[in-house]
């Protein structure tokens, strides 16, 4: 990665003029060619920035809004080595994003005002703002309610118990308080009666492989309940990771009904399958000739994920729901782990995988499989994510620079060396994707520059 630089948000601001790029605005819907000069951090008028302000073919090239993941795991506190918050945030700026928000999975949970001031405090420098998401429980073991109030006021842009679903009690209670404080509950749905020990979907695949199956009802059933319960306390509501054509179902219809339901799906999960832990490497849109066979590469850790792999069937339902709007963004649930984690029975794997560096290829490659508009795609990294936890994403001039300028094109093969990440666990190693990031500027500083 010697041809990379990556900068940070304590840089001197940029002045760049990016000449010939396709700015694309999914807050504004503009799709134009044309010149965005940045002078100071700011983005301003061309004729502003001085002559001999560095200017940068940009033919060929996409300019977007700065994109915002609302599901990082960084691993800190706790360091286990798989992830830091400074190397979460240089794999984001890699990515294309400018905002993460780090999930409060650590060791010990992000369930205290203290530890949330810590994690912001430790990231003021990084490659790009990290926000945080604090516990909705104490040590995110379900018994008893964090200070929700406490958190909200130390910086927390949201609370969850990612990795288990909240109570109905404790969720009740939960979202009456965040109506009052305005954060959503950022909910992991599923029910552990029905979901039991099962690793992957259930389906022929998991009957072929002998594995136990998670059914779909166990994540409809928690988003049903918790679409009633915050139509009932008039509360907002976050579903991440969905993976059933049920849930997006649940969502679209609650929308319809004015329920404040916001929901995000992962890359993976819109376009890797089930047939993935067969040894399988075809993405959900594309059909193989033959039915999935158990393969030399079955039972791969990297495939282990919660929740598991969709259904052919379902991921084609994700898509749909990002196209017609079901779905508001698009989330990484980047969870790096070390191999020792995934190097292991298909069972014992330690679920997750990386994503903050492959979310965008994943998501053009579904562009030019004709599975995905490119605005559409666009707006699901940027404004949707950015509108669930209020905030907002620009190319107008006026404002502070926050983008990524990136090659639509260009392919690039996921490889150790090619990632910033500390952590490799992720099954597309190999393969060659679509989307290279060239520059990305993040509150107005270079912070990653290919």
């Amino acid at each position: 990665m010697s041809t990379q630089r990556y900068g940070r948000l304590t840089d001197a601001p940029a002045a760049l003029v990016l000449t010939g790029v396709r700015a694309m605005d999914p807050g504004t819907g503009s799709d134009a060619v044309r010149t965005v000069a940045i002078l100071d951090g700011r983005l301003v008028p061309v004729d502003a920035v001085p002559a001999d302000a560095e200017r940068v073919d940009c033919r060929g090239l996409v300019a977007a809004p700065g994109f915002l993941d609302l599901h990082t795991h960084l691993r800190e506190p706790g360091g286990d080595g798989s992830e830091s918050i400074e190397s979460g945030a240089r794999a984001a700026a890699h990515g294309g994003y400018t905002t993460i928000c780090a999930m409060p999975n650590t060791e010990p949970a992000l369930d205290d005002p203290d530890r949330v001031a810590w994690v912001l405090g430790r990231a003021a420098g990084a490659a790009c703002r990290v926000r945080v998401i604090g516990a909705v429980t104490t040590g995110r073991a379900g018994a008893a309610l964090t200070d929700l109030d406490a958190l909200a006021t130390a910086g927390a842009v949201a609370v969850s118990d990612d990795g288990a679903a909240v109570s109905e009690d404790h969720a009740e209670h939960a979202l009456t308080r965040l109506a009052v404080l305005g954060l959503p509950l950022v909910e992991h749905a599923e029910a552990p009666a029905l979901a039991g020990r099962a690793v992957m979907r259930e389906g022929h695949v998991a009957t072929l492989m002998g594995l136990e199956g998670w059914p779909a009802e166990a994540e409809a059933s928690v988003v049903r309940r918790d679409i009633a319960l915050a139509a009932q306390t008039d509360a907002r509501l976050h579903l991440t990771h969905l993976s059933t054509a049920a849930a997006v179902d649940a969502v679209r219809d609650a929308k319809a009904r004015g329920v404040g339901v916001t929901a995000d799906v992962t890359p993976h999960h819109i376009a890797l399958t089930d047939e993935w832990v067969a040894g399988a490497r075809e993405f959900a849109w594309e059909v193989s000739a033959s039915p999935a066979l158990v393969s030399e590469r079955a039972y791969d850790g990297s495939c282990r994920v919660n929740p598991p792999l969709a259904t052919r069937e379902d991921a084609l339902a994700l898509l749909e729901g990002l196209r017609d709007g079901t779905i508001d963004a698009i989330a990484t649930d980047h969870a790096p782990h070390s191999p020792e984690r995934k190097l292991v029975p298909f069972n014992d794997a330690a679920p997750g995988l990386i994503g903050l560096e492959t979310a965008l290829s994943i998501g053009l490659a579904a562009v030019e499989a004709g599975m995905l508009p490119l605005m559409t795609l666009l707006r699901a990294l940027t404004t949707g994510p950015a509108g669930v936890i209020g905030e907002t994403r620009s190319l107008e001039v006026g404002g502070v620079a926050d983008l990524v300028l990136f090659d639509p094109a260009a392919r690039w093969r996921v490889e150790r060396s090619a990632l910033a990440s500390l952590s490799a666990n992720t099954p597309l190693m190999g393969m060659e994707l679509p989307g290279v990031v060239r520059l990305t500027v993040a509150d107005g500083r270079v912070t990653y520059r290919s």
